[in-house]
């Protein structure tokens, strides 16, 4: 036994020793397949035609190293829309295999600064990574202009530095930056865009005083899916989510916020308590995002935007709470760069991970 444990000692001393001996060669090769693996990879060539949502961001405001901040991705046949664009969507999006230069449009619910703070980098990439002569549009409700004259000043330097350097083919002056395309609401719900047998509708949520404050629904032969932007328990998102396949909702748990707002209070930092203390009653918790989805017949419900952070997946039944007993359907806790399938005139959902 003496001696088998030395031979074996000896072959893990061999290993080590090769791997650190020849780590160039072998780190060489490794990058050359996470290159051929993944740069330049195009995740939606590989799709069906059919109704898709992925999850370019998770998380929350609240620091968190594996998600980043509110994004979803809608493809319905060869159209590419966001909603929301949190920090660091861009570069998961980008993970996932989707080319930010190939996006028709960002769609923003609102504009809480996590949902708007990774447009920069968006711009950036749907400029540069396919020569775009036009800049991202981003459909809106009334005060996105402000949003996006903004962010096009705060880049406006940027710009003239990559048109310097890469030159006018590579990035075309006229396709910098981004352009507002509002809209305003006339009711609790609109059809804002009908293209290729994608409808688009931007519909009313209550997640005061913020206004305005919306969710929105795809529609795309035969299929349905809604994002609820940030908001409590809506009644309307459950009138106008009627029948949809997959609902994906904000979800903050109180029971643990609060744990958190004690722990700030007994440290004696009462700023950052209160702030716990009035997050709670703008968002869904689960049990009630569930209730939404029940009532609107939603086949899945994938919660997102998760408040507090998650780092375990340990967490996920004292985050969930009562929900699995208040919806019927499957109940998915988000992670970045998921993506749902929904294929034309069926009823199946498909999952997959794309990073």
């Amino acid at each position: 036994m003496k001696k088998i444990g030395l031979v074996l000692l000896g072959l893990i001393a061999l290993v080590f020793a090769i791997l650190f001996g020849f780590q160039k060669t072998i780190g060489g090769l490794l990058f050359e397949r996470g290159i051929e693996q993944n740069v330049g990879r195009d995740a939606i060539a590989e799709l069906e035609d059919g109704l898709h949502v992925g999850l370019c961001g998770t998380g929350s405001p609240m620091p968190n190293p594996d998600r980043a901040g509110p994004c979803n991705v809608i493809i319905a046949g060869d159209q590419i829309y966001l909603v929301d664009i949190g920090e660091g969507g861009n570069e998961v999006l980008n993970l996932m295999g989707i080319n930010s230069a190939k996006l028709d449009g960002l769609l923003l619910t609102h504009f809480h600064s996590d949902h708007i703070d990774g447009l920069g980098p968006l711009m950036l990439f749907h400029w540069t990574r396919g020569a775009n002569r036009t800049p991202l549009p981003v459909h809106g409700p009334k005060g996105v202009e402000a949003i996006i004259d903004g962010f096009n000043a705060a880049y406006a330097i940027d710009d003239t530095y990559r048109i310097a350097h890469h030159g006018e083919e590579v990035v075309p002056p006229s396709g910098g930056g981004a352009i507002a395309l509002p809209f305003e609401m006339t009711g609790s719900q609109q059809i804002i865009l009908k293209k290729g047998g994608l409808t688009i509708t931007a519909f009313q949520v209550d997640h005061a005083p913020i206004e305005p404050a919306l969710g929105y629904r795809f529609d795309y032969k035969g299929r349905a899916v809604c994002i609820s932007g940030d908001t409590s328990k809506s009644a309307n998102l459950e009138k106008v989510c009627a029948g949809a396949d997959i609902i994906v909702h904000d979800a903050l748990q109180p029971a643990m916020v609060e744990e958190m707002r004690e722990a700030l209070e007994a440290r004696g930092n009462p700023l950052a308590a209160k702030i716990m203390h009035d997050i709670q009653d703008y968002h869904a918790s689960p049990e009630e995002a569930a209730e939404s989805a029940q009532t609107a017949g939603a086949k899945m419900l994938v919660l997102s935007h998760l408040v507090p952070p998650l780092p375990l997946e340990y967490l996920y039944p004292k985050f969930l709470g009562d929900a699995p007993k208040r919806f019927d359907g499957d109940l998915i806790v988000a992670k970045d760069g998921m993506l749902f399938s929904l294929p034309p005139e069926s009823k199946a959902i498909e999952q997959f991970r794309l990073m």
